[in-house]
């Protein structure tokens, strides 16, 4: 039978515990999601810092619609960039002290289309284990090689850049992990890039608006020289950006293949991701609150409980196998609260977790309701 494969990986996944299916949400907040009739306290949302239906941002998205329209109507490089684009760079770049700003579409299309560009055949990238996907994937389809270092291990880095001295080395890593919650060591890694003529690229999806104190991100805690960082999680908005200096944003407009051909994203976006820039760099009690509550959960729970340490909105709860992980998140969710299970190939195998995110939203009554639940469940 053709494309009998279908059905076997399918099979395949059923019988392993990691087949997926979507849930369709009827409505959610930062603290609260609604899913077939039922609330659950939500704490799997990436909003972290509650801004998502913020009357502010919401205001400046209508005004968006009405002075720009509600689609770019082509590519940035066609007639597709407008002056909401253009505005939301210049914000950008001032935040971030950063020369240049380029706006994509999503995180996975920055990445793919910054690392696929920068991939020549001079080119190594040198990729921490835990990185993204779209990093991953990106930086091995290029004409340049890839290789991946042990999670955070500063030493093998520092001999795989030695080891391959004279090329175009691109040390790739995130500032917070999307997984584990913890982060890069950022100095060291833009240490080593500096004395081994390198660049430094970070992914900052899940660190721009919670680390500094204007919520710079891996910016505030060392100048590296590429930051990409998604508006759908922190920010609240929708699309990605790429932050560096003029020469490198000039090769991505020339040679950026998700830029040049892919559809701006909407200028009403852009103009309401300008508004919620400005909340996150004066409202730092969402930080703070993230933060107080982040040590709440850490400090409770059971200690035969493994929790990756962490400083960000991500606390990884690893359980081991991914059914056990299901029933766990289902157990939680009998209690009315929403945590997703976190299984292969998003992690390695038999360090399946629950993805807890705390937000900005969530408050003492809602973390101890929780820890209560899962000290309680048969881990």
């Amino acid at each position: 039978m053709s494309f009998s494969f279908i059905n076997q990986k399918l099979a395949e996944q059923r019988a392993k515990s990691l087949f997926r299916q979507r849930q369709c949400v009827e409505s959610q907040t930062a603290r609260e999601i609604t899913v077939n009739g039922k609330k659950y306290l939500n704490f799997s949302s990436n909003d972290y810092l509650g801004l998502n239906h913020h009357p502010v941002i919401n205001q400046a998205m209508q005004e968006g619609v009405d002075k720009f329209g509600a689609c770019s109507s082509a590519s940035s490089l066609i007639t597709g960039y407008h002056y909401a684009h253009q505005a939301l760079e210049s914000t950008i770049c001032t935040w971030l002290n950063k020369p240049r700003c380029l706006l994509y579409s999503s995180g996975f299309a920055a990445n793919q289309g910054a690392i696929q560009a920068l991939g020549e055949t001079n080119s190594v990238f040198l990729l921490d284990k835990l990185s993204h996907a779209s990093l991953i994937d990106a930086a091995f389809s290029t004409k340049g090689k890839a290789k991946r270092f042990i999670h955070n291990d500063m030493s093998q880095l520092s001999s795989l850049l030695s080891k391959h001295e004279g090329k175009d080395n691109i040390i790739v890593s995130e500032g917070v992990f999307s997984m584990d919650g913890d982060q890069a060591n950022l100095n060291e890694i833009n240490a080593l890039a500096k004395n081994h003529h390198a660049i430094s690229y970070i992914d900052d999806a899940h660190s721009i608006g919670i680390k500094g104190k204007k919520g710079e991100g891996s910016l505030s805690v060392s100048p590296v020289d590429i930051v990409m960082a998604t508006f759908g999680k922190a920010i609240g908005t929708s699309g990605a950006f790429i932050a560096c200096d003029n020469d490198i944003a000039d090769y991505l407009i020339n040679f950026s293949r998700h830029y040049i051909y892919s559809t701006a994203i909407s200028p009403a976006v852009a103009w309401a991701t300008k508004a919620s820039i400005s909340i996150i760099q004066q409202e730092h009690w969402r930080r703070e609150k993230i933060e107080e509550l982040g040590a709440l959960l850490s400090t409770t729970l059971r200690q035969d409980i493994t929790l990756v340490p962490t400083e960000s909105s991500i606390h990884a709860l690893v359980v081991g196998s991914a059914a056990k992980t299901l029933q766990l998140s289902e157990h939680l969710k009998s209690k009315g609260i929403w945590v997703t299970a976190i299984r292969p190939p998003t992690v390695a195998e038999n360090t399946s977790r629950l993805r807890v995110t705390i937000t900005s939203l969530h408050n003492t009554k809602d973390i101890n309701y929780l820890v209560n639940c899962i000290n309680e469940a048969p881990f």
